[in-house]
């Protein structure tokens, strides 16, 4: 009884003790430096901004306010995702007194800022897609701007709630929710049925990787934590809570501080593509000379591609014996009715021959895409996106199956259009890596507590920690690599239940109750809060 006294009391002093740590002020000096780097940063984005805005020859005074607005506005979602989700990354390795807290939090946002700027962008156009596809092609419209502001505000006050709370709630949910409420009030808006505003193939794909990873994550950290329990057996100090604030033992803290960094480090390079997406479709509005289409693209390339469109359509017309008898602009209304509805008529290839056409003209004329104006840039970017969403469409409902060689050309076709639209310029993820980087280091204490103290009834052991951990880097890098935004969150705190679960230390029901209850009411909330937004701005838009 004394030893089991002695034990709680010890316990009890490492929490002291570490809360003591975790609410140290911040010396002057951080601060100084925190608000040089952020001054640093917006200094950076101001000056790109205007050597665009005069590459253009100007913008009038109230779209330049918007474009800044809209940037801020979303530079601010990256920001609220940073302390949102740095608990995931650094509780494991501040409740194992594996890294002081200030600590951890710096290294922290180093690698997620080094996440995002290796991020490859497969993300950022997955999250595009899941837009209702005539406010893309017209961004740069009130209504566009209204899209815009409507689901960035709206994932930001339900981030802000959810984080006061101390509840881990996903920022990619919130996101995916306020696409959904945008596209659904746009759709009712325009007097079309609520289901025609999403792409509910798209959000099936985003809703079962959400839906998924959480399972995956309490799944597999348990397993893990049992193999781990067998395989070293003979380190039974590893599964027991650290006493008072000693480390843990070299090698296991060596694997906390590795996971701690590679899931800071996956965390940058999936959600930071979020804002990257979001920042491009607000400059491909206001500014499509500049972010239109890919510069680095060489007049001889266009050249190539103004053939190989020349080829696609021949292709279509040998597979395809109907012709299209409408204008360019009936062409491309059949094309938005397909991605829209995914319903396929007979008009659709002729269609999309006439639309290919249209573009390999257009490129055969000017090869140099810096000599193209604003309104050809916006034309021509419209006409590669259509095609690309058309292409893809038709490839995942296999709607080519008995055309297989037409079927393989348009999806090779789509590869070499999608480097023409789909690229994130340096500077863009530098500003979001600082934001989301930045984010890390305030206001993470509300998330890292719960996650470290009110999920299992008992401390965090070293391999708990671990095994969550190991588990979530793993996940959120495999799901980068497919281009699918998971839940950081979700992943991580249900890994740490699950190592609670498989461990016997038991749960507390209330915090799984309300993270629970957080996470089955983020989808509906955060639709219902961009679709009353994006109401409101539509008409003051």
């Amino acid at each position: 009884m004394n030893s089991v006294n002695s034990e709680t009391h010890q316990h009890s002093d490492s929490s002291t003790s570490l809360q003591a740590a975790m609410n140290q002020p911040r010396h002057l000096s951080a601060i100084l430096i925190f608000l040089l780097i952020l001054f640093s940063g917006l200094g950076y984005l101001f000056y790109q901004l205007y050597g665009d805005i005069v590459q253009v020859g100007g913008l009038d005074t109230r779209t330049v306010i918007l474009l800044v607005v809209a940037l801020l506005i979303a530079l601010g979602f990256e920001f609220v995702n940073g302390f949102h989700d740095t608990a995931n990354a650094v509780a494991t390795v501040i409740y194992t007194h594996s890294l002081p807290p200030t600590f951890a939090v710096v290294w922290s946002g180093m690698f997620n800022f080094l996440g995002v700027l290796v991020s490859s962008g497969v993300v950022a156009y997955g999250i595009i897609a899941l837009l209702p596809v005539e406010l893309i092609l017209n961004v740069g419209s009130g209504h566009g701007f209204a899209m815009v502001f409507a689901l960035l505000l709206a994932a930001i006050i339900w981030n802000l709630g959810t984080w006061y709370f101390g509840l881990p709630a996903s920022s990619s949910h919130t996101l995916v929710g306020s696409i959904m409420g945008v596209g659904i009030a746009n759709a009712m808006l325009h007097g079309r049925p609520a289901i025609t505003g999403v792409d509910w193939t798209q959000v099936q794909k985003v809703g079962m990787a959400l839906l998924i990873s959480p399972l995956v994550g309490f799944g597999l950290a348990a397993v893990l934590l049992l193999l781990a329990k067998r395989a070293l057996a003979r380190q039974p100090e590893l599964f027991d809570a650290p006493q008072n604030d000693a480390p843990p033992p070299t090698w296991i803290r060596s694997l906390l501080i590795l996971t701690c960094t590679g899931v800071s480090f996956a965390h940058g390079s999936n959600d930071g593509q979020k804002g990257m997406g979001l920042i491009m479709l607000i400059l491909v509005g206001i500014l499509p000379v500049a972010y239109g289409v890919n510069h680095s693209i060489t007049p001889q390339q266009m050249t190539q591609f103004a053939s190989e469109s020349h080829r696609i359509v021949q292709m279509i017309q040998q597979h395809s014996p109907n012709t299209f008898s409408g204008s360019l602009k009936d062409a491309q209304q059949q094309l938005i009715d397909y991605i829209q509805s995914h319903k396929q008529t007979e008009k659709l290839l002729p269609a999309l021959a006439v639309h290919i056409q249209d573009v390999e003209q257009k490129t055969m004329q000017q090869p140099d895409l810096s000599q193209l104006n604003n309104q050809q840039v916006s034309e021509l970017r419209n006409q590669i996106y259509l095609t690309a969403e058309t292409i893809k469409q038709l490839d995942k409902q296999a709607a080519l199956t008995t055309q297989p060689q037409l079927a393989d050309a348009l999806k090779s076709y789509q590869q070499q259009i999608d480097k023409q639209t789909k690229f994130i310029p340096l500077w863009v993820k530098i500003v979001v890596a600082l934001a989301l980087g930045l984010g890390t280091m305030v206001g993470w204490k509300r998330i890292v507590v719960t996650v470290g103290e009110k999920i299992g009834q008992q401390h965090l052991t070293y391999a708990q920690g671990a095994s969550a951990e190991l588990i979530a880097m793993g996940t959120i890098g495999a799901a980068d690599i497919w281009g699918l935004p998971v839940s950081t969150t979700h992943v991580l705190s249900s890994g740490i239940a699950g190592t609670m679960a498989a461990n016997r230390s038991g749960v507390q029901k209330q915090t799984l109750i309300n993270l629970l209850l957080a996470w089955v009411s983020t989808l509906p909330a955060a639709m219902l809060l961009s679709g009353v937004l994006y109401w409101i701005l539509s008409f003051i838009f």
